[in-house]
């Protein structure tokens, strides 16, 4: 055996040394799948996908419809095979939620209590098992409790007492449990929760019953002492009935405050008083109602009522009609003997007589109607008050501006809303309160003005700051006005003034130049030599070619002076 495995070990160095890199590395790989492969194959198989809620089978169709209903309520994903068993996701929540059906009392009768824990012995001995089966019972149990959203820990000790020959003798089982409850439940003031937790101990031990369980928070208050908590529940029902009277009033106050606000406004309703006063106790009454026997319905094309109605029908009677005649009977005693009746009977024994009798049984039936009613809670009276206030409206004068008053606000006048519209809006909350006379209830509508000085204070500040923006504004524009003007006449002055500057320059200079021709004309004329300077000269030249320039194109002539005016 040896030699093969040498032989074998051998092969496989031969073959490792003949492979290159990359053979030597798929080879790894391929090792290494191969076992990534059994590990996964062996964790998978050991564990089941799925865990049974219960270790039998549920029959009952609507008690395993009952408890799929409730696991999905729970958002747990529950499977129920062909033979009924329910199964979920893992054992966690398996067993939070035997421990929610085994509370709410959705488990079946069928279901053993023994079923809920899944214990094994592994013991020899019937002492060992004794303690194995407490102690599994202990930890399962307390495993239940802490599944339970409100307890964080648990501390569950038990004592199951030895079987004992006689019945008298036996001891019963006890159980003690310290719950810590977890930051923000409620489980130490909750009866229901806590009558679970109970009920999961009363199941679990077998011969427990509810006196011999204590159950305590982690500062030693009992919490299974119901008695006690009478007065906590009847604060309970006093705090729920309030919340409930408070609600429908929010709901009557919603509905009437807003239709009334949609007919006359937000801001002249605010608020609406309602009080509802309710009775909370229940009441059953039993009534029996006898009505006639219809025999015929009415018909409803008919404007008038053609049904046939009798008060009874005759199912059976008996009539009966005697007649009598001839002497009384007498008794007597036996032959020979006197007999022992009194002598008032003795002397009418000879008197004849006539007996007549008429009688006439029916027997009578009638609609009969048994009426069983129940009620609570019922409103007892509702009382609302609400103010509506009148209208503020400004004056005008006639000319349409406001008028202020002599401090300088404005001038508003008061229109209370008038008689009628109070009565319509009355009927309105009636309508919407279900108002009943026979029971007290109290409608007021009344019309009392708001405080405004705020908000007239507000609109009197921003109508004075409109005012005064106004003001400046047409000042302002009629600166920009009176700006504009004086700079147009002074821009049209000044331009007047240089016009006749330039008008009395061009007149000084044509009678200078006249002067000058006149001169040259008379020295010309007496036949003196007349000498003019460089600039005469270049003037008179300039002054000839303007003259004939205006002359060939007097169009251009016109432009250039045109353009000078302008710019001038």
């Amino acid at each position: 055996m040896n030699e093969w495995f040498q032989r074998i070990f051998k092969q496989i160095r031969e073959l490792w040394a003949k492979w290159t890199g990359v053979q030597k590395l798929i080879g790894i790989a391929i090792v290494v799948a191969i076992i990534v492969a059994l590990v996964f194959a062996f964790t998978f198989s050991a564990h089941p996908t799925t865990v049974p809620l219960f270790n039998i089978a549920i029959t009952d169709e609507a008690a395993r419809d009952s408890i799929v209903y409730r696991l999905s309520e729970e958002n747990v994903d529950a499977q129920v095979s062909s033979t009924g068993v329910i199964s979920v996701a893992d054992e966690s929540t398996a067993r939070r939620m035997r421990a929610i059906l085994v509370r709410e009392d959705l488990v079946p009768s069928t279901v053993d209590p023994w079923a809920l824990f899944d214990t094994e012995s592994w013991t020899t001995t019937d002492f060992e098992r004794d303690v194995n089966l407490q102690r599994s019972i202990t930890q399962v149990v307390t495993q239940h409790i802490e599944a339970l959203d409100d307890v964080d820990n648990a501390n569950i000790t038990l004592t199951m007492p030895e079987d004992k020959l006689f019945s008298e003798d036996q001891n019963e089982p006890t159980a003690s449990v310290i719950i810590t409850a977890k930051p923000g439940s409620d489980i130490t003031q909750s009866k229901t929760k806590i009558e679970g937790i109970q009920k999961l101990l009363i199941m679990a031990v077998e011969g427990l019953t509810a006196e011999n369980i204590t159950i305590a928070d982690s500062k030693g208050n009992i919490l299974n002492d119901f008695e006690g908590m009478a007065d906590i529940e009847r604060v309970d029902i006093v705090e729920k009935e309030q919340k409930l009277i408070q609600k429908l009033e929010m709901q009557y106050k919603a509905k009437v405050l807003s239709s009334l606000q949609q007919i006359f406004g937000p801001d002249r309703v605010r608020d609406l008083n309602l009080k509802i006063d309710m009775d909370m106790s229940q009441e059953t009454a039993t009534a029996t109602e006898y009505s006639p026997i219809i025999i015929k319905e009415d018909n409803p094309d008919t404007p008038y009522d053609d049904s046939e109605q009798v008060e009874s029908i005759t199912l059976s009677s008996q009539t009966v009609d005697k007649e009598w005649k001839g002497t009384g009977y007498n008794p007597e005693g036996p032959a020979g003997v006197e007999g022992q009746n009194p002598p008032v009977y003795s002397d009418m024994s000879n008197v004849y007589g006539i007996n007549t009798e008429k009688a006439e049984t029916k027997n009578q039936v009638v609609n009969t109607k048994q009426i069983q009613s129940e009620r609570s809670p019922t409103i007892d009276r509702v009382t609302v008050s609400v103010n509506i206030d009148g209208e503020w409206q400004r004056v005008y004068d006639d000319e349409g501006n406001l008028s202020i008053e002599k401090n300088g606000t404005i001038k508003r006048t008061y229109i209370p809303i008038d008689d009628e519209v109070k009565k319509q809006a009355a009927e309105l909350i009636k309508g919407a309160i279900g108002y009943d006379s026979a029971r007290g209830d109290l409608v007021n509508v009344t019309t009392i003005g708001y405080y405004r000085a705020a908000q007239f204070a507000e609109e009197d500040a921003a109508f004075l700051r409109q005012q005064q923006t106004r003001k400046t504004v047409i000042f302002i524009l009629a600166g920009i006005i009176f700006i504009l003007i004086a700079f147009i006449v002074f821009r049209f002055i000044s331009r007047e003034l240089e016009r006749r500057r330039r008008l009395r320059e061009e007149e000084l200079l044509r009678k200078h130049q006249m002067e000058r021709e006149q001169t040259l004309w008379e020295a010309e004329q007496a036949g003196m030599e007349v000498t003019m300077s460089v600039e005469e000269r270049e003037r008179a030249e300039l002054q000839e070619n303007a003259i004939a320039l205006a002359h060939e194109h007097p169009e251009d002539v016109a432009m250039l002076i045109r353009s000078w005016i302008m710019e001038e």
